[in-house]
């Protein structure tokens, strides 16, 4: 079996809360979505996509060499179909991995994908003192589920059919899973780095 793992990144959001597209809000100094793109860049991930409705970003992900699929389609759904078809055969999993966790480390990606080839029979989830969050590893044998998810749903609804499949990383801090949804959310994570 192929131990290749490929990566995901979301970038789709259109950023209602946040008024406007978070993840090209400085995180302090360059757009967040570069830290999402750099904390899955580690040689245990061989092909990463980005997933994205904005311009900015495509442009973004050609200057850091990042593969991006453009579209306008509305749901979760379609974002982790087109990732996953864009990535293509012989992976053994996909991480999908949200742009909008600022403080997401290189060092828990690179744990996440050390316990996935492992044991790689399981859906591994970055997790803080045993709850769960994101990024999400995906063994090949949930493609056929995520290409055909319900309308609007994402991989928690793979990830919550198969609860037993479920393991968990930890990550080295509370930080990394904390997500920005309104500017308040940036504030305070950009005040922790202070």
């Amino acid at each position: 079996m192929e131990r290749e793992i490929g990566c995901v990144l979301m970038a789709s959001g259109e950023g209602r809360r946040f008024g406007g597209n978070k993840l090209l809000a400085p995180f302090p100094d360059r757009p967040m979505f570069l830290r999402a793109a750099e904390a899955a860049d580690t040689p245990l991930i061989t092909r990463r996509v980005a997933v994205t409705r904005s311009g900015e970003i495509a442009a973004l992900c050609r200057q850091i060499g990042v593969e991006a699929v453009l579209h306008d389609l509305p749901h979760r759904s379609d974002t982790v179909r087109l990732g996953l078809e864009a990535l293509g055969d012989g992976l053994a999993g996909c991480l999908f991995c949200p742009c909008d966790q600022p403080l997401l480390t290189k060092p828990s990606v690179e744990a996440l994908c050390r316990r996935f080839l492992a044991e790689p029979g399981f859906i591994w989830r970055l997790a803080w003192r045993g709850e769960a969050g994101s990024p999400v590893l995906f063994p090949s044998a949930c493609f056929p589920a995520l290409l055909a998810l319900p309308e609007g749903a994402g991989g928690s609804y793979v990830a919550g059919a198969r609860p037993g499949q479920v393991r968990l990383a930890e990550a080295s801090s509370p930080w990394e899973l904390r997500d920005v949804d309104t500017p308040e959310d940036l504030r305070e994570l950009l005040e922790h780095i202070k």
